[in-house]
């Protein structure tokens, strides 16, 4: 028996679906990637990435959404597939064959977008001409009843070609805002007529589908559905949570083999997938799904980690751990769990730079993997490195996750590679980010420790590669000239902005890394110098901290020329943070020029723009109240240069160009494929 078999019972046993087997419980779940050519065919990149993960050991390997009509109406992304006409079959048989030969059952899915469709369209459909609170969607057109029963036809004939290219699984995609949710739902279905009206009603264009498949392919091939358990929308009176169990009910008696629930839209104000979500929150809904039918349930959203759906298929919660960006972020994730290798998973750090590109008609990328997209380009490695014929020695100044992620392709193409960092830790700013705990259930949950995760897991292939680590060490030419490295790497990352103004040398002006580290202590009333993503993060922590001493009614302040905060942060968290920044009444002071820090606070001007009327009001020579500045405008640590070292020389990550996480990873990615 296989060690992880043996860890995981549950996971890796077999089920049936319908009248057919997988070999364990593990789902690759539907990702839209991006990767296929705009007029709908499956392109080698697209073949290449699913190949990654039909040789990753999941039982089911589920391809991305393909839009059933000719019109366009129902592509939501500019590199989805198409199966709307008997042209896409082959390219759509290469996949199915690509599965098939990783031992995995192939799972086809049939993904009408619906209000957020229409890629290339003005307009959108819909049962009802209801507008989106998304700014970045379409209008939308109400379908008459023909359209409504070609659309169904359209689904039907989109299963047709499905098994004629070689599927054995049909699943049909009705969540997040799709068409069939959009039927479901109360909040955009108005409707009098038969497809309209109570829950039964409401559920018909699901029902005729459901049934119009299973007529058309018969009893062999299994039918799954992906449904809300809860659309979170309440707030809009969408639908309550026992009518999404209802339509749940409804999709089994109408001839499905599993049902996939998923929790809430596009359209949402709660977060369901971010990292401040703790994981396994949503297995509730799971458990109540498999109280009300009798086909097995999957569930996918923030399942990370094999514990929690191992635990959770043993209770009888759950049949099937589906997964989406675990297994963008690492394919081969079921193969490495299986020989209980989890050291050696590349962990998804819930960043939601997939589907931020996604929803800029952008291929999708992945921060921790830089691989994702290239699995078929030797030269990106995803399936190894080759051994170097020269071997060199590499002497890489900084911990960071730049100098990690170069370090560990550098290692393993078989250099002799030392990292040498001047603090007592790796990790860089992800080791700092780590401390902040903001979240739900914060006092239990420390959401930003995912970032670690990562860590960890390039610290572990580091030391099996064969990489050296000399920490509270400072590369500097003395140690060059005894070490005679043949190539140096400079990836000391940013440091915070000391700014050249009366009193910014003050004892009560700090690093924001103090701050986080604990080594700076915290007064009552704290002005933070900055505006990025990561001075927001460092005030997340303040106001979380100052919760926990009791300080009560702390004066909070950010300050920085920026006119927007958290510019640089993803879309599926800014939003969340700055209603936390509302919450604590932080003073977001924007287009902000400070002039001087005085034992009482900090002198500055600033401009406060309203975002309706953008009238603006000025302020000048204001005092913010401040017994503690801290330092978090970050930019590039110039401590380390090019200088007189005669050998290969590389400079990566922030201290080339502050930026984002995925920049690092990417900077000394590319320089280890260099190597």
């Amino acid at each position: 028996m296989l060690p992880g078999v043996k860890k995981y019972p549950h996971i890796f046993s077999p089920i049936q679906i319908g009248k057919l087997w997988a070999k364990n419980r593990i789902k690759y779940a539907s990702t839209e990637t991006n990767y296929n050519t705009s007029d709908g065919f499956v392109s080698e990149k697209e073949l290449a990435y699913i190949e990654a993960h039909a040789r990753g050991g999941a039982g089911i390997v589920t391809t991305q959404g393909a839009y059933t009509d000719p019109r366009g109406e129902g592509q939501g992304y500019v590199g989805m597939m198409g199966i709307w006409d008997d042209k896409f079959i082959p390219g759509l048989k290469k996949m199915a064959d690509i599965i098939h030969s990783g031992d995995s059952l192939a799972c086809l899915q049939l993904m009408h977008c619906g209000r957020v469709g229409g890629i290339n369209l003005p307009y959108t459909v819909g049962p009802s001409a209801i507008q989106q609170r998304l700014r970045r969607f379409r209008p939308q057109r109400k379908m008459s009843i023909p359209e409504v029963e070609e659309c169904i036809q359209e689904h039907v004939d989109g299963a047709r070609r499905a098994v004629e290219a070689g599927y054995d699984i049909i699943e049909i995609s009705g969540i997040v805002g799709y068409l069939i949710s959009n039927f479901i739902s109360k909040l955009t279905n108005w409707r009098s007529d038969e497809y309209g009206g109570d829950i039964q009603g409401r559920c018909t264009f699901m029902r005729k589908i459901i049934e119009g498949i299973r007529q058309e392919v018969g009893p062999d091939i299994a039918i799954g559905i992906r449904l809300c358990g809860w659309e979170m929308l309440d707030d809009v009176e969408g639908n309550a949570e026992e009518e999404s169990l209802e339509s749940i009910k409804i999709a089994e008696a109408a001839g499905c083999d599993y049902i996939s629930v998923t929790v809430g839209w596009q359209e949402s104000l709660g977060s369901v997938i971010s990292r401040d979500i703790p994981m396994g929150k949503w297995l509730y809904v799971a458990e109540r799904t498999k109280k009300a039918v009798k086909i097995p349930v999957s569930m996918a959203y923030r399942l990370f980690v094999p514990e929690i759906p191992e635990k959770a298929i043993a209770q009888g919660k759950l049949d099937i751990w589906e997964m989406c960006r675990p297994m963008i972020a690492d394919p081969a994730l079921p193969n490495k769990i299986v020989w209980d290798r989890q050291e050696d998973i590349t962990p998804c750090i819930a960043c939601q730079v997939c589907l931020a590109r996604l929803f800029r008609d952008a291929p999708v990328t992945c921060t921790v993997r830089p691989s994702c997209g290239h699995e078929g380009e030797r030269e990106w490695g995803y399936y190894g490195f080759p051994k170097t014929e020269e071997k060199r020695k590499i002497a890489i100044a900084g911990a960071g996750i730049a100098g990690l992620q170069a370090a560990r392709i550098a290692a393993e193409k078989g250099h002799d590679v030392t990292v040498y960092e001047k603090t007592g830790h790796i990790g860089g700013q992800w080791f700092y980010a780590s401390r902040n705990p903001w979240g739900e259930d914060s006092a239990k949950y420390w959401d930003d420790q995912e970032f670690m995760r990562w860590v960890d897991n390039m610290k572990a292939q580091c030391d099996k590669f064969g990489v050296k680590f000399v920490l509270n060490t400072t590369v500097t030419k003395e140690l060059l000239e005894k070490e005679r490295p043949d190539s140096l790497v400079i990836a000391i990352g940013a440091v915070p902005e000391t700014p050249d103004i009366p009193g910014g040398n003050r004892p009560h002006v700090k690093s924001m890394f103090d701050v986080f580290t604990g080594k700076a202590k915290l007064g009552k009333n704290v002005v933070i110098l900055g505006g990025s993503g990561a001075a927001i993060s460092l005030m997340l922590f303040v106001i979380d901290k100052l919760e926990k001493k009791g300080v009560k009614n702390p004066n909070l302040a950010m300050i920085d020329p920026a006119p927007r905060f958290g510019w640089d942060v993803n879309p599926s968290y800014i939003w969340r943070y700055r209603l936390r920044l509302k919450q604590a009444k932080v003073q977001e002071l924007t287009y902000g020029q400070v002039k001087e820090i005085t034992d009482k606070g900090v002198k500055a001007d600033w401009t406060i723009v309203d975002r309706k009327t953008k009238e603006k009001q000025q302020f000048k020579d204001q005092i913010v109240p401040a017994d503690t500045v801290i330092l978090a405008r970050l930019v590039s640590n110039t401590e380390l240069g090019y200088g007189s070292f005669k050998g290969d020389t590389a400079m990566i990550g922030d201290c080339v160009w502050v930026r984002r996480g995925i920049d690092a990873i990417q900077d000394g990615y590319r320089l280890g494929m260099r190597f």
